[in-house]
């Protein structure tokens, strides 16, 4: 994949393997600065793209004077500011510490770079996690009758409430939605959240799906796994091993199945304390299937309760085929151990989706097209339906529970309703979109 100079510049903060930015360079933009604190993944950026200026230190500490001076660039002279800001405190596989957490507040770092440089449009992108996440996180072992009882700013979705804020005060007119990276071409089902903002208020659209579950007109079928691996050669290929004890569950589990496979008399002993908790579990002791995009990559395909085992081969997928998944070139070089490598490979933003991203920017630029009303605009009803009549709070069953009983419960809600229909009157003025197709794994 070459390097071509297009005069689109672009900063890049919390840049990774730059999974997202060589999708935006087949697109057009020029990615001047990358700002990348892991030291793996700066060496990464070193080793492919030397040309590129490298701030290898945290947000926090880097200037936008120092920003703008290492892109050759002045203030308003910037067509993009993008990142992939740090997803680990809104992820439901985390502890989910949110706005709490200082990896949540990169938020207003981000957002202090997009103030000070003044570029044309900002795209942020985070996991779907950020939609649900309370603004300071209650451990569910310590929620429902018999804890004190939940405030406001503990609620699913305060977070994202606060987030929707933050980004109003910038001015720019920004849309957002929910995407699956399978429906730009990804061979992975893998939900993220983007907003994408225009300092001129110019009329943003998100990018339009070129492949579905079940295409219609000119849409493609996803990619599957089968595909993405196909002609990929690797003699030794790079892996974690799985521990001894789990093998011989793993192969008795077929391509596409899980611990649910496994004989009944096998379901305890394989999850062990795992059995008696609640919830999907679909990641325990997973293998993959042929004719299907992957599920969500993550940063260790080992895990137990995430694991990506190969389809045929009794091992997790191996680094170079993470790669493929996330449509990295086979030649990119990442640096580190195996473990590095993976967690470079996890966290990055398919390629595929930030070349749709990249695409549809370059479309609002040709028309020049400005909205009367700015402010923060979901491009999807349906997801905003959905996140209204989502519950406040989750509960453990109530088998679980200190104190048992709906009345109870009421109690300890303080006569709040169950669901956020508030959600409805934040974005009033939503799109009207054509449901999206479910994903086939929420993993990630």
């Amino acid at each position: 994949m070459a390097n071509v100079r297009r005069g689109l510049p672009t900063i890049s903060l919390f840049s990774g393997a730059l999974g997202l930015d060589l999708g935006l360079e087949e697109a057009g933009f020029d990615i001047r600065v990358a700002v990348e604190s892991n030291p793996f993944a700066a060496e990464t950026i070193r080793r492919n793209r030397p040309n590129i200026a490298l701030i290898d230190r945290k947000i926090e500490d880097v200037s936008t004077s120092e920003l703008l001076k290492a892109a050759k660039l002045k203030r308003g002279e910037p067509v993009l500011v993008v990142g992939g800001l740090c997803c680990q405190s809104f992820s439901t596989a985390g502890q989910r510490a949110s706005l709490a957490d200082p990896r949540g507040q990169l938020i207003n770092e981000f957002l202090r770079v997009v103030r000070e440089t003044r570029p044309r449009f900002f795209v942020m992108e985070n996991v779907r996690g950020m939609l649900s996440a309370a603004e300071n996180h209650r451990p569910l072992a310590k929620r429902g009758p018999g804890f004190r009882h939940l405030t406001r700013d503990e609620e699913l979705g305060s977070g994202f409430v606060r987030v929707i804020k933050r980004l109003k005060a910038t001015g720019y007119h920004i849309v957002f939605d929910l995407l699956n990276a399978a429906d730009f071409g990804v061979p992975q089902a893998r939900e993220r959240l983007l907003f994408i903002g225009s300092r001129d208020g110019e009329d943003m659209q998100m990018p339009s799906p070129s492949h579905a579950r079940h295409p219609t007109g000119a849409q493609k079928p996803w990619v599957t796994l089968r595909e993405a691996l196909r002609g990929l050669k690797q003699p030794s290929p790079k892996f974690t091993n799985l521990p001894p004890a789990w093998m011989r569950f793993v192969e008795l589990v077929p391509a596409g199945g899980n611990w649910r496979d496994l004989p009944k008399h096998l379901h305890s002993r394989a999850l062990g304390s795992a059995y008696v908790s609640w919830g999907g579990r679909s990641g325990f002791f997973r293998r993959l299937a042929w004719d299907r995009p992957s599920p969500s990559l993550t940063t260790r395909p080992s895990s137990k309760a995430t694991l990506l085992c190969h389809p045929k081969h009794l091992r997790p997928l191996s680094v170079a085929e993470y790669a493929r998944i996330q449509q990295f070139p086979d030649e990119w070089d990442f640096s580190g151990g195996t473990p590095q490598q993976y967690k470079q490979i996890g966290n990055a933003v398919p390629v595929g989706l930030g070349y749709a991203i990249g695409r549809a920017i370059s479309k609002v630029m040709q028309k020049w097209s400005r909205v009367r009303n700015r402010g923060v605009v979901c491009l999807n009803r349906n997801l905003i339906e959905r996140l209204s009549k989502r519950p406040r709070t989750i509960l453990n069953p109530p088998r679980m529970r200190r104190v048992k009983g709906v009345v109870a419960v009421d109690r300890w809600m303080n006569g709040r309703p169950r669901s956020r229909t508030e959600l409805l009157k934040l974005f009033p003025d939503v799109h009207h979109e054509e449901p999206k197709p479910q994903l086939q794994s929420k993993a990630g």
